[in-house]
């Protein structure tokens, strides 16, 4: 199926405003927990994906590993994360959230959750299981 350049045109159009709305939104949330994007974002992954050693962290959310010790460092202060030595490798350390890093994370899920109900509420069964395969597909790209 091709799309015509006017198509084109409008479809991105749609995809950066519901960009920039989702990552206003997304900052606003993060805000209100007292937390900055990407340490918010830290906790999302240290979540879904703990314990993780700091290289593979940096490599989840696109940044250097000295950018990741900063923001590390920062949540390490905050009480929300901690480091421990890795079982096999002494040069490693693992991430992983504390109680109240988990609170937080719990909590920041739920709005997500929340957020993915009300953006699909009006759509039927089977244009939600196509905006699922469709975003799938669209993540494998980039």
């Amino acid at each position: 199926m091709t799309t015509s350049p006017v198509d084109l045109e409008a479809l991105s159009h749609l995809l950066v405003e519901f960009y920039e709305r989702l990552s206003s939104w997304e900052q606003e949330v993060a805000r209100e927990s007292g937390l900055s994007l990407p340490q918010m974002h830290t906790l999302e992954i240290l979540g879904h994906h703990a314990p993780l050693r700091m290289k593979d962290l940096a490599e989840r959310l696109g940044v250097t590993t000295g950018t990741m010790t900063v923001t590390v460092d920062k949540l390490e202060r905050l009480g929300l994360v901690t480091r421990q030595p890795h079982g096999t490798d002494r040069r490693s350390f693992l991430v992983a959230l504390t109680p109240e890093g988990e609170r937080l994370y719990q909590e920041h899920h739920g709005h997500h959750l929340r957020l993915t109900q009300e953006l699909t509420a009006d759509l039927t069964e089977t244009e939600l299981a196509c905006l699922t395969q469709t975003l799938a597909k669209m993540r494998a790209v980039i």
